[in-house]
């Protein structure tokens, strides 16, 4: 081939990349902590109509992450169906796999960047209560994060404070300080 379709190539390929790059990283609304709205509106799942969600809770084996599939009647704002899924992980599950939020913790707030990120800010009992462990921390992350990630188009990350601030880790071995994305090799096969 000659240079000159290489470099057509490359620029075909370079631009398709920061065309998906652009379009990929617009979301809707900034919410805010106060519950304002700015911009267009997110892309929310009908009010009070039954969906199906699909919450992470651990497996029998206390190695993976499970689905527990629920219909759950979801508010039409994304923080609202936000809190509603995180209010269900602490409630803990209604099967045989096991919690991954200790039932004491309370949700002290949540609310959702322009770029996607979801803040989760839970009390004092998520540290103090947590069974600890390296693996038990992270399926407690993994728990939250895919949960809001996989089941809300609009969240494409989680950050989680404890207390309203940042916390360098929930138990003392996986660092929070940045947000998590989904991780599907979290999940039981």
């Amino acid at each position: 081939m000659k240079r000159w379709h290489y470099i057509l190539i490359g620029g075909f390929i370079t631009l398709s990349v920061l065309g998906i790059l652009v379009y990929g990283n617009r979301k809707g609304d900034v919410i805010d902590p106060s519950g304002r709205k700015e911009s267009t509106p997110h892309r929310s799942m009908p009010g009070g109509t039954k969906t199906r969600v699909h919450l992470y809770f651990c497996d029998e084996t206390d190695g993976y992450l499970a689905a527990e599939e629920r219909n759950l009647s979801m508010p039409r704002d994304v923080v609202a169906q936000s809190k509603k899924l995180v209010q269900a992980l602490i409630t803990g599950p209604e099967t045989a796999l096991r919690p991954t939020v200790p039932p004491q913790t309370r949700l002290l707030a949540l609310y959702v960047t322009e770029k996607g990120i979801a803040y989760v800010d839970f009390d004092q009992a998520v540290r103090k209560e947590h069974g600890g462990g390296t693996l038990s921390e992270l399926l407690t992350i993994y728990s939250v994060v895919n949960t809001l990630c996989l089941n809300i188009s609009e969240i494409y990350a989680v950050k989680i404070l404890v207390d309203g601030r940042e916390e360098k880790t929930l138990s003392g071995h996986i660092d929070i300080q940045r947000p998590f994305k989904a991780n599907l090799l979290m999940l039981k096969e």
